[in-house]
């Protein structure tokens, strides 16, 4: 029997007069990747952070591990690991110094030492964090998130930076990770990424729920809102999302000129 890990029901956030979430509602299970997608300022970061208790809505109904992480956030935060795209630490502190002071958080630690290694960071445990590459960091805050041995993990941009072997890496990594029943969050704008892990899909437009479901659902979610002259089969999930992500403008030579 499968564990309800994140229960959202009819979630709305408003910043001011803007309404950022709009009766958002999706469920994850343990050992399940959900991928939360759509453009910028469609309401990915303030949807995670409702549920990671950083944000409290407006109303809906929110469950982690069967308790709201706006009131238990402390004890939610037992079984949960960040991932954060950009995150400030203390200046001068060293790359060993601060997996050992998140290690001292938990009372059964993983083993930050192995992870260093996994992760391509041992020759670089000596080093100051400011003085790491970006790509360098993104790995640490990865290790970060791994260190207290969560049971779900929210990971935002989980490659940006990283080198095209490393990311291939990185998502072997986490596949091995969600099979042991870890289940993950993962907003990405990398669509590839999204295609080669997430088994769930929430796709966001201005705040609103347009899709939840399989990775075969959005297949036919996309079929269905595009003309039928412009389907074909076997279309990658990046190319699917641009069929029905609303368009920008894009740069032109007399705006340069």
């Amino acid at each position: 029997m499968t564990q309800t890990v994140v229960q959202v029901e009819n979630l709305n956030l408003s910043y001011s007069h803007l309404h950022a979430v709009q009766n958002v509602s999706f469920t994850l299970e343990a050992g399940e990747i959900l991928a939360v997608i759509g453009q910028n300022g469609s309401g990915k970061t303030s949807t995670v952070e409702c549920v990671e208790g950083l944000r409290k809505a407006d109303s809906g109904l929110i469950r982690v591990f069967g308790k709201d992480p706006w009131i238990y956030r402390r004890e939610v935060y037992k079984k949960m690991g960040v991932q954060l795209q950009e995150a400030q630490y203390p200046m001068k502190i060293k790359v060993e110094e601060l997996c050992r002071l998140f290690a001292s958080f938990y009372e059964r630690p993983a083993d930050w030492n192995l992870l260093l290694t996994q992760l391509g960071l041992n020759a670089k445990r000596k080093r100051l964090v400011q003085k790491l590459s970006g790509g360098e960091k993104q790995r640490l805050s990865v290790l970060l998130s791994l260190i207290g041995r969560p049971k779900l993990m929210v990971l935002d941009e989980l490659t940006t930076g990283l080198d095209p072997e490393v990311r291939q890496n990185m998502w072997i990594s986490f596949e091995n990770i969600r099979k042991g029943g870890v289940a993950m969050i993962m907003v990405s704008h990398y669509l590839d990424e999204v295609e080669a892990l997430a088994d769930k899909i929430l796709y966001l437009e201005k705040g609103k729920l347009q899709f939840f479901g399989t990775q075969q659902g959005f297949r036919e979610y996309v079929k269905g809102r595009i003309p039928k002259a412009a389907w074909k089969d076997n279309l990658s999930l990046e190319k699917l999302y641009l069929m029905i992500t609303p368009k920008t403008s894009s740069l032109t030579m007399e705006g340069i000129l």
